[in-house]
């Protein structure tokens, strides 16, 4: 049995989190032993310690805009010394054939994997444009000969990072995420209808919309609620749900959400529903599910989430979510920070249920036949027996 240390940047349960603990959870753990390391305490956390797989919590050297003010220095300086300290420990014990870094933001296990010379892999879901620097940095770390391999989240992703970089290019390929196929509820039609009506505020007679993810600068709630204000002048049955919270220290953005729905009078037709551990329910009381990233998104785990659970995805046409949703086939994708591009297509769904139907069917049998979480764990190992 290998042993492999997982390095990851966070222990909530949003999109990149749910993709390793449905990951790890799968792996086959006759022929590999995962050790994962995570910033703080949380509710990923818990979800790994009941698959009984071994967490560690320890320095990750997260990415931030501001690190490397002369404040900040300091810290970070601090950070990697006892972030390495721990994983030497943690390497003494377990003998770890492969570091494998899980999403751009944690820097430790490169840093790591290169001064004990393990070999390493990086899983990439961002695509980074902005600042320039940190773009241009990352070409340059991902390219390193301690870095023996870079897989992507989607072909956007794996484009965007190894455009005229061919040492790059040779070490890369992209693997969907993937989602456990079997493990979707079938909700009543009484539990449905209670997640409607006890958190939704709808009744079974309006069509509610939902964006489902952070609440910060780029998945796009502002553009959606402009959108639903459009469609309000002309449909009085349906309801915008937001469901999830803003980052910490990022409060302003569900704070300037808050005041354009007052200023657009739309208080009884919108809800802002806080992050929820189990969202099956909620996906399962919607009616259209929207991913309005106004940035590419580098895959889009709640368009799969939805699709499973048969509903129509409207997204932006660009990012990953373009591998996913077939545009007039599973959903409708629309021009990227337009507002009325957007609610065309939402106009589209609502007034015709047949289309609702149609695309959720559709989607779902997508989901399943190209998005499974066993795809995407056969996948990784077969990468893993080719490193190790």
């Amino acid at each position: 049995m290998k042993s492999i240390l997982f390095i990851h940047q966070s222990a909530e349960l949003y999109g990149s989190d749910k993709t390793i603990l449905m990951f790890i959870s799968e792996l086959d753990k006759t022929k590999y032993y995962p050790v994962v390391v995570l910033p703080f305490e949380g509710p990923l956390k818990e979800e790994l310690e009941k698959n009984n797989i071994k967490v560690v919590i320890a320095p990750v050297l997260k990415l931030y805009r501001k690190m490397f003010t002369p404040k900040n220095l300091v810290k970070i300086f601090k950070e990697y010394k006892d972030g390495i300290k721990m994983l030497d420990q943690l390497h003494q014990e377990h003998d770890f054939k492969l570091v494998y870094s899980h999403t751009l933001a944690a820097l430790i296990g490169i840093l790591f994997a290169k001064k004990r010379n393990i070999k390493h892999l990086w899983h990439v879901q961002e695509i980074i444009a902005t600042p320039k620097i940190f773009n241009r940095a990352f070409k340059k770390i991902l390219a390193i000969e301690s870095n023996h391999k870079v897989v992507y989240d989607s072909k956007e992703t794996m484009n965007f990072w190894i455009e005229n970089n061919k040492i790059l290019t040779d070490k890369s390929e992209f693997v969907w995420n993937g989602i456990d196929v079997h493990q979707k509820v079938d909700y009543s039609a009484e539990e449905i209808n209670k997640v409607r009506k006890d958190y939704l505020l709808s009744n079974d007679r309006e069509i509610v919309i939902a964006l489902v993810g952070r609440i910060n600068s780029w998945k796009g709630q502002q553009l959606l609620l402009s959108a639903f204000h459009i469609l309000t002048e002309t449909h009085s049955n349906i309801k915008l749900v937001f469901l999830g919270s803003a980052p910490p220290n990022q409060e302003i953005f569900e704070t300037n959400l808050k005041e354009k729905i007052r200023e657009y009078h739309l208080e009884q037709k919108v809800t802002i529903i806080p992050f929820q551990k189990e969202i099956g329910k909620f996906w399962d009381a919607i009616d259209i599910a929207v991913v309005p990233s106004t940035q590419p998104e580098p895959f889009g785990m709640v368009v799969i989430e939805a699709m499973l659970s048969k509903k129509p995805v409207v997204a932006s046409n660009h990012g990953g979510p373009t591998e996913i949703v077939i545009d007039d086939e599973t959903g409708f994708l629309f021009i990227p920070n337009n507002e009325n591009s957007l609610a065309e297509a939402l106009n589209k769904l609502i007034v015709n249920p047949e289309l609702r139907k149609e695309f959720g069917i559709k989607g779902h049998q997508r989901a399943i036949d190209y998005f499974s979480l066993e795809s995407h764990v056969q996948h990784f190992e077969r990468i893993f027996e080719e490193i190790i």
